[in-house]
């Protein structure tokens, strides 16, 4: 029969030892039942679902909305510190992630032909230029930070290039997504936002004097022709194709790394037979994803979750990490195994809201493991695993930095 859990909530889940190690914490909460109360590092009382069956259900429920604009009232009596909240700038979060059919429907629609199989693959040529040059300027000798080095500059590149923004901005990029993303303390986020809102606004007004064949010129004529995007998603929309542009190849080519390098026998498997690469990428998303959690949503009505009743009006965060390893799924879940049936991950969601430049990720994994694996047969870890440092995010699942020698 379905309960509804009493009104504890857990505190200190997403703690350091989290941001460490998010699979010992998550395995026990797994274990302890299928819905949990805890905090947030931003101080929102949230519903934590963690069992894989569930995330799959709860990702897809329509009765979970996405409208975080709609939601000012549900993030309110979230808080566990009402009188410290601050609102962040809306311009940058009227995308489609944040929305509910029929609206992400038609936001959607702008942008999916530019991801297309057909349109990612002709992109291939570019890519691998790209990286080609990237590993061409990498010291031989010495420690070598393959985040700095290739996994962040070349996927910043392809998206930059794909939306028609100089590469030449891509540090500010960098720091101005990581203080909105990762930070809880408004006082460095809102100064982020406003910089991100003010250099992207600049680039559309470039655009709309020199248009281009580039997608930030067709994101505006869609704005202003057609009349389907409005100032507010347009800037959010060229915000969440930047960030999702990059972030999900740069900690898939982290995390995939790290991972095979504390898996030798893995490595050896893939180096000696590199048509084992995609069923590898997809084991490395499932073993150690780009993203921790999805992103919010609230319940519309009461929703059964397992067996627990979620009441209505209520925020709910889903954690990728833990449906991931769920032994329900995937037997041995914390063994790494490039040839395991990985089919029912979501590494990369599930639901309308699927990632949709999934495939953009793994041409971009592709090319750069093939480079990695054939080019450094010595490649390995230059510090000892327990010295690597992970972002202090609970959205966001990779590496600060992985220093590594390459001969």
């Amino acid at each position: 029969m379905s309960q509804t859990t009493t009104d504890a909530v857990i505190e200190g889940v997403f703690d350091a030892d989290y941001m460490r190690n998010p699979h010992r914490i998550l395995a026990r909460l797994r274990a302890a039942g299928p819905v949990h109360r805890v905090i947030t590092p931003n101080g929102l009382r949230v519903w934590l679902v963690t069992r894989h069956a569930d995330v799959r259900a709860v990702l897809s429920d329509p009765r979970m909305s996405k409208d975080m604009l709609s939601a000012d009232d549900v993030i309110q009596n979230s808080l566990l510190h009402p009188e410290r909240s601050r609102e962040f700038d809306k311009d940058l979060i009227k995308y489609m992630l944040n929305t509910d059919p029929p609206d992400h429907t038609r936001l959607r629609k702008l942008v999916s032909k530019a991801f297309t199989l057909r349109r990612i693959e002709q992109m291939r040529p570019r890519i691998e230029q790209i990286t080609d040059e990237l590993i061409a300027a990498m010291p031989r000798e010495g420690v070598v930070d393959l985040i700095d080095a290739l996994a962040f500059p070349m996927p910043i590149t392809v998206i930059c290039e794909m939306l028609g923004i100089p590469t030449d901005g891509r540090d500010d990029i960098r720091r101005w997504t990581n203080e909105i993303i990762t930070t809880t303390n408004p006082e460095r986020v809102l100064p982020a936002c406003e910089a991100m809102i003010e250099y992207l606004g600049g680039l559309i007004e470039e655009r709309r004097r020199r248009p281009t064949t580039d997608m930030l010129t067709a994101l505006i004529q869609a704005r202003d022709d057609e009349d389907r995007l409005d100032e507010v998603e347009l800037i959010s929309m060229i915000f969440l194709l930047l960030v999702a542009g990059h972030e999900t190849t740069v900690n898939l080519l982290g995390n995939g790394t790290l991972a095979l390098l504390r898996n030798p026998d893995q490595l050896d498997l893939l180096r000696s037979d590199l048509s084992l690469l995609h069923g590898a990428m997809e084991e490395m998303v499932r073993y150690d994803g780009s993203f921790g959690t999805a992103t919010y949503r609230y319940t519309k009505e009461p929703v059964d979750v397992g067996g627990v009743v979620i009441p209505g009006r209520q925020m709910v965060l889903i954690s990728l990490l833990a449906a991931n390893r769920d032994p329900d799924q995937f037997p041995d879940p914390d063994r790494f195994d490039i040839r395991r049936d990985t089919h029912g991950h979501v590494g990369f969601g599930h639901g309308v809201h699927y990632c949709i430049g999934v495939a953009l990720a793994r041409l971009e994994g592709e090319i750069a493991f093939s480079r990695l694996l054939r080019g450094f047969p010595r490649l390995r870890l230059a510090v000892p695993p327990e010295e690597l440092s992970w972002r202090d995010s609970i959205l966001i699942h990779g590496l600060t930095s992985l220093p590594v020698r390459l001969a």
